[in-house]
């Protein structure tokens, strides 16, 4: 029997998902004059009885994706968006219990702040007292995530952040590590330690009889523990600052059971200004150049004793 006349093998579908990505929603909330923002970016991926439609083109299981985004506005409409997860839990229920054929919805959201901008005393009596109600500035220290997912019982959230950069102008150092003969860096006793933080933390909410978190409130708590242990650490490495914003989180949050962190090392190295007669690292001061690649990536999992830990090592598609 010949190569090419060999039975062919059996071909299996494998896991399968699908959904409306990036959908951008803007709910304007009007208290009066006084307006509220809730800016999300909204993706849902749907899996469940969809073997049809992969092998023979049927259709009769499918939500329309279009029908997913306007599911998005509707319920942004009819019940609001008290907070990302909210809004998310609400949404990957209606999936799961509306549709027989999907057994899991996941929605995937970013959440973009806004803060409100306030006119200086002078114009006030101008333009209107009102007027600085409903001016608002896009806030641009991070994004705020979440990803809900629903199988019919079971809930996992898993929240976060990315892009937020921080920075220790000392209390840093870096030495005692391991040296060849391919070592140029040298031991730093003073330093610079800056990161740009993407975080993911799970709750250990994961069914309807559990008492839901108060979500704004935990990320607003979460953020603030993360920071200050960032602050308050006196590094002799990132990874050793990273462990501590971790522990603050798991130590001071008890909803929360694991926190995963991504942190590149934003590099700052002293300036040789020799050629031009100057010296660099004066009591005064110093100049830096931030160097943005390549960079050190340090990454981890800080999670509660006797806890799984959950959430995916690579944090790029989360």
């Amino acid at each position: 029997m010949t190569e090419n006349s060999r039975p062919a093998r059996p071909v299996i579908l494998g896991q399968n998902q699908y959904g409306k990505a990036e959908n951008r929603v803007v709910r304007i909330t009007r208290d009066g004059a006084t307006h509220h923002i809730k800016d999300l970016n909204v993706s849902v991926a749907l899996s469940g009885d969809m073997d049809d439609v992969h092998y023979s083109g049927s259709n009769a299981h499918v939500l329309p994706t279009d029908t997913t985004k306007n599911t998005v506005y509707a319920f942004a409409k009819e019940y609001g968006i008290e907070s990302a997860e909210q809004f998310g839990i609400h949404l990957a229920r209606h999936f799961v219990t509306s549709q027989e054929p999907i057994k899991t919805a996941r929605i995937r959201i970013e959440e973009y702040a806004w803060e409100r901008i306030e006119a200086s005393d002078a114009n006030s009596k101008f333009i209107g007292a009102d007027e600085v109600k409903h001016s608002f500035v896009r806030q641009g220290q991070e994004t705020r995530l979440t990803q809900i997912t629903y199988d019919g019982e079971t809930w996992e959230v898993i929240s976060g952040l990315k892009d937020l950069v921080v920075m220790n102008s000392t209390n840093s150092e870096f030495w005692g590590y391991v040296k060849d003969k391919y070592t140029t860096l040298q031991e730093a006793h003073d330093r610079i330690l800056a990161t740009q933080v993407s975080g993911r933390w799970r709750f250990n909410w994961t069914d309807d009889e559990q008492k839901m978190p108060h979500w704004e409130k935990s990320y607003e708590q979460t953020k603030k523990h993360m920071l200050q242990a960032f602050a308050e650490t006196y590094s002799l490495s990132l990874q050793q600052t990273l462990y501590q914003m971790g522990a603050r989180i798991i130590n001071n949050r008890g909803e929360i059971d694991e926190v995963r962190f991504s942190l590149p090392n934003k590099h700052h190295f002293l300036v040789d200004l020799a050629p031009f007669g100057l010296k660099n690292a004066t009591e005064d001061g110093a100049v830096y150049f931030a160097a943005d690649r390549p960079y050190g990536l340090i990454e981890a999992t800080v999670i509660r004793d006797g806890c799984e830990p959950r959430i995916p090592v690579d944090l790029t598609n989360l």
